[in-house]
Formats: C-alpha cells, sequence, structure tokens
C-alpha cells in the first residue's frame, strides 16, 4: 500500500463500494412511503463509508486519514443500524440481516486493519 496509488486499488474501498452498491439495490425494494425515511438514510451513510476512504486517502496526511477512516467505520455501523430498523420493520429477514452483518463485521475489520496500517506509516 502507498498513499501516492489511487483510493480505487484500496482493498478496502473496493469491498465497501460493492456493499454500498448491494445496499443501493436493497433499497429500491423498500415500499415507496420510506423513500424519504429510511432509503434516504441508508443510502447517505453507505455513501459516506466509501466517500470518507477516498477524501482521507486524498488529505496525504496520516492522522487526517485515520479520522477519516474513524467516520467511515461510523457510518458503517450507521449503516447496519438502519439495516436493524428494516429488520424491526419486516423489511428483511432474519437471514437477511445475518448476511447483510457478516459482510459489515469483515469491511469493519478490514477499516480497523487500515487504520492500524496508517498510525504505523504515520510513526515510521
Amino acid at each position: 500500500m502507498s498513499i501516492s496509488q489511487p483510493f480505487t486499488e484500496l482493498r478496502v474501498w473496493q469491498k465497501t463500494r460493492a456493499f454500498r452498491n448491494e445496499i443501493f439495490q436493497f433499497t429500491k425494494g423498500l415500499p415507496s412511503d420510506e423513500k424519504y425515511r429510511l432509503v434516504d438514510q441508508i443510502v447517505r451513510s453507505s455513501r459516506s463509508i466509501t466517500a470518507n476512504i477516498a477524501e482521507g486517502h486524498g488529505k496525504f496526511h496520516f492522522k487526517e486519514n485515520i479520522q477519516s477512516c474513524r467516520i467511515a467505520r461510523g457510518e458503517l455501523l450507521e449503516t447496519l443500524d438502519h439495516l436493524i430498523c428494516a429488520f424491526d420493520c419486516q423489511y428483511i429477514s432474519k437471514e437477511e440481516l445475518k448476511n447483510y452483518k457478516s459482510k459489515i463485521d469483515i469491511i469493519h475489520k478490514m477499516l480497523n486493519g487500515y487504520i492500524k496500517y496508517l498510525k504505523d506509516q504515520g510513526s515510521k
């Protein structure tokens, strides 16, 4: 990894991009009365994950990049909360929620690993 490589080559960004796209497809199946409530919230939080990784990468400063990744991690967990709301409203099954949670757990670990990498690079 190098800060000179494009953010689009970061595995964590690629994984979150795939997740974001999956969430967007999921929202197409939600009831139309949720368009400006749950749909808007979940699309925004899932988009914010990749956006914050990209933004942090573009700052070329380890501490700022780490902070942006921490924000991305928060947005990831916000997305999980929205999925739990979808489950509570019976828009998704327990199995679907479990599947999304598994993907979120993987991304969470990847973000933590990337943050650790940035911390280690910044201390050199």
